[in-house]
């Protein structure tokens, strides 16, 4: 999700953190923890908002390592029992991959701290990210960014103005990649009810009727990749709209581009924190979870970066950048207004059905060329 992101100040953010978890490396003598996250931004912000609070407060020592996704090196180091990480902010699908392996500790949401106004943590995550083996960190989403300039006379706020080539005409960017979130939009703009999305694509005529959709804008398709982002075919024109993470919206923003945006039907995921299975210091890992997951602790990274608190008591406390002096609250997931319709990414039915329906989006693709 933050493979863009990490790319703004990526050398400004590395050493930042390397300056001040060395300082704390030289001045601390007392147990280490370490905690595996993303690099630039993101990364940044979890090291101020959560990493620094919580060494000051518990003397702990605790240092921030890159992780760059997957699950290799996590069961490499529980395979051998040398653990190099005690934390890791993982992405949710390698959470629950990790997690079916037994390659994550259990974690028990009564361990976690209340909200603000006393809400048990179990009732104050936003549905989905508290799971077996993890606890959700922050929340990103998939949406959609069209160029305001194409319709100045009347703009686009729905998913289904995606799809609606007389009303809104341009060309639509989508990611070639792979199907996931393609055809889960597809089939919510098809009117599939959110709660059915995943049981139709498990039927076999599912899959099919999310492609069929998706060839009612064939004619109109290009496609991103990380090398020609959807924030440039927009802003540059050559898309009219274009699927997009919402942190890329940020970005774009930042560096002076104004993109109109539908959140209609956002479909999101979350970073969560996990134990390696076995970890010795496992209890204080739970002891810095436990921290991190405070709903003022949660809203602090996200007045760094444009991801939604995964903790619903959190979002009143966001703030402003402290680099930009730019208000957050606009740019999150989480608002009630962007998250009214959204739809959650079910990774586990991904982990299941995944390699049959990228059979068939293989094909789909092969039949435009």
């Amino acid at each position: 999700m933050k493979r863009r992101l990490v790319e703004i100040l990526l050398g400004a953010s590395l050493l930042c953190v390397a300056v001040l978890f060395g300082y704390l490396s030289l001045t601390r003598h007392g147990p280490k923890l370490t905690v595996a996250s993303w690099a630039g931004q993101y990364g940044h912000a979890q090291a101020s908002a959560l990493l620094r609070p919580f060494a000051e407060r518990s003397g702990v020592d605790t240092r921030l390592a890159e992780y760059d996704g997957g699950t290799t090196e996590l069961a490499h180091q529980v395979a051998t029992g040398r653990y190099a990480w005690d934390v890791i902010d993982l992405e949710l699908p390698d959470a629950v991959a990790a997690c079916r392996q037994g390659l994550l500790e259990p974690i028990d949401s009564a361990a976690l701290a209340s909200g603000p106004n006393g809400m048990p943590a179990a009732r104050d995550f936003v549905p989905g990210a508290i799971g077996p083996c993890w606890v959700g960190s922050v929340m990103y989403s998939q949406i959609i960014a069209y160029d305001p300039r194409r319709f100045a006379g009347k703009e686009p706020s729905r998913l289904a103005d995606f799809f609606d080539l007389k009303n809104f005409p341009g060309a639509r960017a989508l990611r070639r990649l792979g199907p996931k979130y393609n055809v889960e939009m597809a089939l919510l703009a098809d009117g599939v009810p959110p709660g059915e999305v995943y049981a139709t694509l498990s039927t076999p005529g599912g899959v099919a009727r999310a492609l069929a959709k998706l060839d009612t804008i064939r004619g109109a398709l290009i496609w991103w990749s990380n090398d020609d982002p959807p924030a440039r075919l927009v802003t540059n024109g050559r898309a009219a709209f274009s699927t997009i993470l919402n942190g890329d919206v940020f970005d774009a923003e930042t560096r002076g581009s104004q993109l109109g945006v539908i959140w209609d039907r956002q479909l999101y995921e979350f970073d969560v924190f996990g134990i390696p299975k076995g970890d010795p210091k496992r209890g204080m890992a739970t002891d810095f979870i436990r921290f991190a997951t405070q709903a003022e602790n949660l809203a602090a990274v996200s007045d760094w970066v444009p991801y939604g608190p995964a903790r619903i008591s959190a979002l009143p406390l966001v703030g402003e950048n402290p680099g930009l002096n730019i208000a957050m609250t606009p740019f999150l997931p989480t608002t009630p207004e962007h998250f009214a319709t959204a739809f959650a990414v079910d990774d586990e039915w991904w982990r299941l059905h995944g390699a049959d329906v990228e059979v068939l989006w293989r094909a789909w693709l092969a039949k435009g060329k």
